[in-house]
């Protein structure tokens, strides 16, 4: 069968070792719509996003695509016990938790495992975890922790061999209005842009290969919708201080469209580890209107 949990579960698939420098945020800052706003060339909350001065931060978002951020082949899906094909590839999840503000610039080494192959019938979900600390080898070993990753894949038509189907913890956002609601709207070109931060999956920029994959165009990266939203609560809720941030995890509900409207739903909550922010996105406009984009969104806080 093309994937075998017994080969899978538990693999190793190996340290890397990748550096980023304040340019490679300021594009991904751009690649999630920062500075996009009337007004945002002047305003230095939004400047902390886009100017490499002394006040520039990062999203933690970021570190979820430092390892890849220069990457110019599509993601390579040669997982152990795992033979799938890329057009058959969703993402499901993501969840990034920090241990501190994520640098500006830097040298960083993440190692990552397969930790769990979910069988949901007639569709597969893949599980990573990887753990980034700082600097290489050639510093003379793993340093401080920086940050944990862990993401699943949804591999449509892989499912059925009787295996684990798994768990889900669902977010539930509290019966009252938003704390903060926002709308972002996604420009035509913003897949294209956001390819550059790592990500040719060509899903997202060739029509033809979108359409062999069922989709009637090519859709926007599920981690640049993370970004925005990550974004959008930061600015709405914590007053732009990505500093504020813990990290952050999401359930990719649905796809988004370039050119369609996200609307961005967030709460102040005491959850069972102290005081966080839920929220959830939806598509806002045209025949998709209403259509989930994340749910099960949860930022934790510094």
């Amino acid at each position: 069968m093309p994937i075998d949990p017994d080969v899978a579960i538990g693999a190793d698939l190996g340290a890397r070792t990748f550096s980023w420098t304040s340019s490679d945020v300021l594009l991904y800052h751009l690649g999630i719509g920062a500075g996009s706003r009337d007004g945002d060339h002047l305003s230095p909350a939004a400047l902390r996003y886009t100017l490499d001065d002394e006040h520039l931060q990062v999203l933690p978002s970021f570190a979820v695509v430092a390892p890849t951020f220069h990457e110019t082949d599509p993601p390579p899906l040669d997982l152990p016990g795992c033979d799938i094909d890329l057009a058959q590839v969703v993402h499901g999840s993501q969840s990034i938790s920090l241990s501190g503000p994520v640098p500006t610039a830097g040298t960083a080494t993440v190692r990552t495992r397969i930790t769990d192959v979910w069988d949901k019938g007639r569709a597969a979900v893949i599980w990573q975890e990887g753990v980034a600390t700082e600097g290489g080898a050639a510093d003379g070993g793993p340093g401080r922790e920086l940050w944990r990753v862990r993401s699943s894949i949804f591999v449509r038509g892989e499912g059925g061999w009787g295996g684990e189907r798994g768990s889900s913890t669902a977010v539930t956002v509290p019966e009252r209005g938003a704390d903060y609601a926002s709308s972002y709207r996604v420009t035509p070109q913003q897949a294209l842009l956001y390819r550059l931060c790592g990500d040719r999956n060509p899903l997202h920029a060739d029509p033809s290969f979108a359409r062999a994959a069922g989709f009637d165009s090519p859709i926007l990266h599920g981690l640049c919708s993370y970004g925005i939203v990550l974004r959008e609560l930061a600015d709405g809720l914590l007053g732009g201080d990505a500093t504020a941030i813990g990290g952050f995890t999401a359930r990719f509900a649905g796809i988004v469209l370039p050119g369609e409207t996200i609307a961005v739903e967030g709460w102040h909550h005491d959850g069972a580890t102290g005081k966080e922010i839920v929220a959830r996105a939806s598509v806002i406009d045209g025949p998709r209107s209403g259509s989930p984009v994340l749910a099960d969104c949860r930022v934790t806080l510094a």
